[in-house]
């Protein structure tokens, strides 16, 4: 899926509605606290993506003082009393108005994207990801991820896919094609910035349109921290046997009649030439005809089965 969008529109309505907030919440204080952005809006996305954002800049700062040329910070004694500090810090989070506003203006923009087109946005997100560290990238952050997570959180320490940027890209797209009938609607989603000010979907979308030939790849007593959370992927196997030569968990943990028509699927799907021809027939032959649970962990296996076959 491919969405059209007003640019204009959105910079415009992301502007208003932050603006709005802050001179709201700001109107008698000076500071907000983490615990206070965790309630700044009724859009619980909106609300993790200025924490996401906070901790993207708090990790800045600590990469520059860890860059000094002055003192050595892979001192293990070092290391853990930065850590404790930085720990004690983050819960004392102090934000003024002038810095909070365009954090929030951000993160309306990221939610309206994730709720409209999330490939787009999970695709950013690993193209974000540091290189060779895609899966812990995706560990650390899936904690604010609220709208549309299903979409990428299936990928975290799942194997096969390693540190390849392109088939987490890929997957990402494979995988929307087929749970996206059980996501959330659109409509829901954007209703929640509306006690803000209400946001006009119609003016926003200009148009969609689905491209099935190939999935797009180019457009993861101390105290504890405040925005807390390493495992890498096994690599995908060289060799490329037949499907249904391939041992599944899926199978083996399944009910034995579901089982019979995991089995039945892969021998069908064989026969196919590539992914998008699987996911149709997965989708309309066993999602829709025989009730598949598409959130089930099996059902997750088997298509990781189907996409490593043709991907």
């Amino acid at each position: 899926m491919t969405v059209q969008i007003n640019s204009n529109y959105l910079e415009k309505y992301s502007s208003d509605y932050a603006e709005k907030v802050c001179s709201g919440f700001f109107s008698d204080r000076q500071f907000i606290s983490g615990q206070e952005i965790l309630q700044l809006t009724s859009s619980t996305q909106v609300n993790f993506f200025v924490i996401k954002r906070l901790f993207e800049l708090w990790q800045d700062e600590l990469a520059k003082l860890k860059s000094s040329p002055y003192f050595d910070y892979r001192d293990i004694a070092v290391h853990e009393a930065l850590t404790q500090f930085m720990n004690v810090l983050s819960r004392r989070i102090k934000v003024e108005r002038s810095y909070l506003q365009p954090m929030v203006e951000s993160a309306v923009a990221h939610a309206i994207q994730v709720a409209t087109d999330p490939v787009a946005f999970y695709q950013s997100e690993i193209n974000k990801a540091p290189a060779g560290k895609i899966n812990e990238y995706l560990k650390e952050n899936k904690k604010y991820y609220k709208w549309h997570d299903k979409v990428v959180t299936f990928l975290i320490d799942k194997a096969g896919f390693g540190y390849d940027k392109d088939s987490y890209l890929k997957a990402i797209s494979a995988n929307y094609q087929v749970i996206k009938d059980s996501l959330e609607s659109v409509n829901l989603l954007v209703a929640t910035l509306g006690d803000v000010k209400v946001f006009d979907l119609d003016h926003y979308i200009i148009g969609e349109s689905s491209v099935s030939d190939e999935p797009i790849a180019e457009v993861p007593k101390a105290e504890t921290s405040f925005f807390d959370e390493p495992d890498m992927a096994t690599p995908t196997p060289e060799s490329t046997p037949s499907m249904t030569e391939r041992p599944t968990a899926a199978i083996r943990v399944s009910a034995p009649s579901f089982s019979l028509w995991l089995r039945h699927a892969l021998k069908s799907i064989d026969g196919l030439d590539s992914f998008e021809e699987a996911v149709d027939l997965v989708n309309s032959r066993y999602v829709e005809e025989l009730n598949w649970d598409i959130n089930s962990d099996a059902v997750h296996e088997f298509m990781q089965l189907v996409y490593r076959k043709f991907v």
